[in-house]
């Protein structure tokens, strides 16, 4: 017997489409297994938490020795300084600060981690005293009497005015010339 060629074309697209129904359908039953496992999951009450142990308390370091260890004094403020210098002024900014020293040669500005003319270095600038470093150790120069001052600080005013400048003069760096 001969079968005929449409039998087997339409057995051929009731397969193809049977699959591509099954497909959407196994993925909606998948789909829902899933659902009812997580649902079952967040409905089961939580396990018992055992009691943690308690954790000891840590002693805090002794920053002294520390400090030791890593070659600093335990000294809680600064020796005045026995360098030949006078601080003149404190230049204190967010960027770069800078101090006036004067000595016997003449004044000069200073930045934090110059060398200084008896040998030590500029540490840190404050507004009315610098530390230096000198021989392993922190030593203060404060700032000289208010009698004696080179230059004199300004007191801040509430009613100062701000100062206001105006660009007609400035010229640009770059460009033509106007």
């Amino acid at each position: 017997m001969k079968v005929s060629n449409f039998s087997g074309q339409r057995f051929r697209a009731c397969l193809s489409s049977i699959c591509w129904l099954a497909l959407p359908v196994g993925a909606a039953v998948f789909l829902a297994w899933q659902e009812r496992a997580f649902r079952e999951h967040l409905a089961s009450p939580l396990p018992d938490i055992a009691a943690l142990e308690t954790v000891p308390v840590r002693e805090p370091l002794e920053t002294t020795s520390i400090s030791i260890v890593f070659g600093l004094t335990p000294e809680a403020t600064p020796r005045p300084s026995a360098e030949p210098l006078t601080l003149q002024a404190s230049f204190v900014s967010s960027g770069l600060s800078k101090a006036l020293l004067a000595n016997a040669q003449g004044s000069r500005l200073y930045q934090v981690g110059e060398r200084l003319p008896g040998g030590s270095v500029l540490r840190r600038i404050d507004t009315h005293q610098v530390v230096l470093w000198n021989k392993g150790r922190e030593e203060l120069l404060t700032l000289v009497p208010p009698g004696a001052r080179f230059l004199k600080g300004l007191e801040s005013s509430v009613d100062a005015q701000p100062v206001t400048t105006t660009t007609h003069f400035l010229r640009p760096l770059f460009g033509q010339p106007e």
